[in-house]
C-alpha cells in the first residue's frame, strides 16, 4: 500500500530541490552536496517527491518519520468502524411462521447495529411475478421501520430481488454499547 521512499545513497538524480529540516527551501543543489549537508546535520536525505523535476528531497530523521507514520496509520485503523452486512434469504411463497422467524432474525441483526441484506429468491414461474417479492420486502421494511431504514430499495438482480436495510444511527451506538451494559444488569440480581 505504501511506497518506500528513497533515502541517502538510493537517490539517483544528479541534482535535487532541497528542503531543510524545518521546512525551509534551500534550493536546487547537486546530490553530493545534499548528502554532505545531511551528514553534517546528522539527518537523512529523503526523496519525498520523486516525480517532480528536479526531485524534491528533505533533510529529516527517517527512522522517526517511519515510526510516526506507522503510528498514524495504526490510529486511523483503530478509529475505522467495521461495517457488517448480514444476509437473510426468503422465498416469495413463505409460510407465515417462517416469515416471523426470519423477521425476528432481521430485528436481532438491526438491534446489534448490523446492516441486513434481504434476498428474495425466485424459482421457475415465480420469476414472472416480481411484485410478490416486492410486496414481501415492503411488508418487512414497514414492520421493522422503528429499528432501521431501507438503505437500498428493492431491485431485481437476475433470479433474486435484493434490498438492504441499515439500523438507525442512535440505535447503532446503543447496540454496540448494549452488550457491556447487559452483563452488569444480569450480575446485579445475583448479588441481591
Amino acid at each position: 500500500m505504501s511506497v518506500e521512499l528513497r533515502v541517502n545513497d538510493q537517490i539517483r538524480a544528479r541534482e535535487v530541490r532541497l528542503v531543510g529540516p524545518e521546512g525551509e527551501q534551500v534550493g536546487i543543489v547537486p546530490v553530493a552536496e545534499a548528502l554532505r549537508l545531511a551528514q553534517d546535520t546528522d539527518l537523512d536525505l529523503v526523496e519525498v517527491a520523486p516525480t517532480a523535476r528536479p526531485p524534491v528531497c528533505k533533510l529529516m530523521d527517517y527512522g522517526k518519520f517511519k515510526y510516526e507514520s506507522a503510528q498514524k496509520a495504526r490510529e486511523a485503523r483503530r478509529n475505522q468502524s467495521l461495517t457488517v452486512i448480514k444476509e437473510m434469504k426468503l422465498r416469495p411463497k413463505i409460510d407465515p411462521h417462517d416469515y416471523e422467524t426470519k423477521k425476528g432474525h432481521v430485528v436481532r441483526f438491526l438491534k446489534a447495529g448490523d446492516k441486513v441484506k434481504i434476498t428474495i429468491m425466485f424459482r421457475g414461474r415465480e420469476q414472472s411475478r416480481p411484485e410478490l417479492g416486492f410486496r414481501l420486502l415492503k411488508r418487512l421494511a414497514d414492520e421493522v421501520t422503528e429499528l432501521g431504514f431501507v438503505e437500498s430499495s428493492p431491485r431485481q438482480d437476475g433470479r433474486n430481488m435484493i434490498m438492504v436495510m441499515a439500523p438507525h444511527r442512535a440505535l447503532k451506538t446503543v447496540g454496540q454499547r448494549g452488550s457491556g451494559e447487559e452483563t452488569e444488569e444480569s450480575g446485579a440480581p445475583a448479588d441481591a
